[in-house]
């Protein structure tokens, strides 16, 4: 037996990794950028076959990582961890800047910078793990960096489906529920649910001009439910 909420005691950060090739650029959201070995400093990150970003980084050979402060916008987020990157600029997006090698990395909202050279590659199914010797390092700021919980529980962060650390669409333990009694004397809550992050807005009706705070989807991606 597999239980996956064994693995929400994992701790993790939330990093956005960057690369350039053929003049596109390419980001994404990830949780599992991390140090692998000191002499020499190398450095691991698993990513969605699926993901543009995958491809970018295999043409460059290298790329770049940045770890996120507490201070990070949901916009951030959701501008790098919810939309493509095949038919969006992200670093156009936000303050930006690129390393010795070319390659593009957000420069707010980070507690630090990498940069590292691909030295190799392993399949690992629906991801790739890219390691890489690290080539450039320093601290970026002051702010704590933003971990993993600190991104579901402060933040109310959700989880992409191409992430290495997607439970599927119940992220959460399942809440008690009320019987069939208790259900229909209930009044029932409206709410919008975004159908490209799974955000809910608990309100009868949305503004024409509603903008999803995870991933920036307008009013046209929500669809409506109760409970």
């Amino acid at each position: 037996m597999v239980d996956k909420k064994a693995f929400r005691s994992l701790s993790y950060g939330l990093y956005i990794v960057g690369a350039a090739a053929d003049r596109k650029r390419a980001g994404c959201v990830v949780n599992t950028f991390a140090q692998v070995t000191s002499a020499p400093a190398q450095v691991s990150v698993a990513i969605n076959k699926e993901n543009y970003t995958t491809g970018i980084i295999r043409e460059a050979g290298c790329f770049t990582a940045v770890a996120l402060d507490e201070s990070v916008p949901m916009e951030m987020i959701g501008t790098f961890g919810f939309h493509s990157s095949a038919d969006t600029d992200k670093f156009a997006q936000w303050a930006c800047a690129e390393d010795e090698a070319g390659m593009p990395y957000p420069t707010e909202h980070t507690a630090a910078r990498f940069s590292a050279r691909v030295v190799s590659e392993l399949d690992l199914g629906t991801h790739v793990l890219f390691v890489g010797e690290v080539t450039e390092a320093e601290p970026t700021g002051t702010v704590p960096p933003m971990t993993y919980a600190y991104y579901h529980q402060v933040k109310g962060g959700k989880t992409p489906p191409k992430a290495s650390s997607y439970e599927g669409p119940a992220e959460t333990a399942a809440e008690p529920q009320p019987s069939a009694e208790e259900a229909a004397a209930a009044p029932k809550r409206v709410g919008w649910r975004c159908m490209l992050c799974g955000y809910i807005e608990w309100t009868d009706e949305l503004p024409d001009d509603f903008v999803c705070p995870i991933c920036g989807a307008g009013k046209d991606m929500f669809e409506r439910i109760e409970e």
